[in-house]
């Protein structure tokens, strides 16, 4: 089939070459029925604009690569899915790579970006107990946008959860409720999320003059059936906890199995004392068709893609500009479990 060239639309269309590449291109002042009668040209001939060879004859480029490490992980989904809309809506174009490690395996993800034209890179980090980005990604080349959930020490175009925020939130709201006996459960000991909300639970309880105790605060592996066994455990010791800050949705599931086993019931209620609030921190779509629905702080998923969405743009108009450092923070989201 022979190729239909830019010429041949302009021909159709009953206006200039130059006219037809603005409307491609999306510049210059261009009136609506001037690009409607362009693109009813390009439609009848069939066509099609290579936006590759495009970007290359005027040494630019549509296409931002982006990284992510971990499909499994809810928030980095959200987040991936947030960017991709925002970015379309830009006109680019999203070039997806999971390495299999922060080695050999990221080393040919980048190298396949600069071999594909990617003006920019944004890095989805996955590593909760890591304090800096991989070296391959502290040494790339191209303008650099990296989202975290616990990341602080790196000087980078960084956008970030408040995890200390969450939690100071979620620990203001329990006591105002009612509640003095707080546990929070869940998260490995070297997990910088965990660290980061623990200092965050710590100074509400601080604000109404109570002390954290390390004892109702237990760490454990990332399963339903560990944060099952030490919320069990954390109960029948100590019958008086009214309410628990659960550090995942493995941690929630687990509690509430822990919360049957000990006779007691999930509930808002501070006054009925079988009752034990739960209260997390993102929305688990896929928990919440359990009774009851659960009370959580939100992960600003969406908020966080657009913003890195709109970082890489910037940084990619303004290339001197200095590292940026974005925190959001998430919305209490009052259900029935807290």
């Amino acid at each position: 089939m022979k190729r239909v060239s830019i010429v041949e639309v302009a021909k159709q269309a009953g206006v200039s070459v130059s006219t037809v590449s603005l409307v491609l291109r999306q510049k210059g002042k261009i009136s609506a029925a001037t690009i409607a009668r362009v693109h009813e040209a390009m439609s009848a001939l069939g066509y099609v604009h290579n936006v590759a060879a495009a970007n290359l004859r005027a040494n630019t480029s549509n296409l931002i690569g982006l990284i992510v490490p971990d499909f499994s992980d809810s928030f980095a989904v959200k987040v991936m899915a947030s960017i991709v809309q925002e970015l379309e809506r830009q006109h680019y174009m999203v070039f997806l790579r999971q390495p299999q490690d922060e080695g050999d395996a990221l080393e040919r993800c980048l190298l396949s970006f600069k071999q594909q034209g990617v003006a920019g890179v944004i890095y989805l980090a996955s590593d909760v107990t890591a304090a800096l980005l991989p070296e391959k990604i502290r040494r790339c080349p191209l303008p650099l946008v990296v989202v975290s959930q616990s990341l602080q020490q790196d000087g980078c175009n960084l956008v970030m959860r408040d995890n200390r925020q969450a939690a100071s939130q979620a620990t203001r709201y329990l006591i105002e409720r009612g509640h003095r006996n707080i546990a929070y459960i869940g998260g490995t000991e070297n997990d910088r999320i965990r660290q980061q909300r623990l200092l965050g639970f710590s100074s509400a309880l601080a604000q109404y003059g109570m002390t954290l105790r390390e004892t109702l605060t237990p760490a454990c592996a990332e399963s339903t059936q560990a944060a099952s066994l030490v919320t069990r455990h954390l109960l029948e010791n100590n019958n008086t906890i009214t309410a628990l800050l659960c550090h995942s949705p493995n941690a929630m599931i687990g509690s509430i199995s822990a919360i049957y086993q000990v006779g007691r019931t999930p509930g808002k209620d501070v006054f009925l004392t079988q009752q034990v609030a739960l209260l997390g921190f993102e929305d688990m779509l896929h928990v919440n068709l359990t009774s009851p629905s659960f009370t959580y702080v939100s992960s600003a998923s969406e908020e966080t893609g657009r913003q890195a969405a709109a970082l890489i743009l910037r940084k990619l108009s303004e290339p001197d500009l200095p590292p940026q450092r974005i925190t959001l923070s998430g919305q209490l989201v009052v259900r029935e479990s807290a």
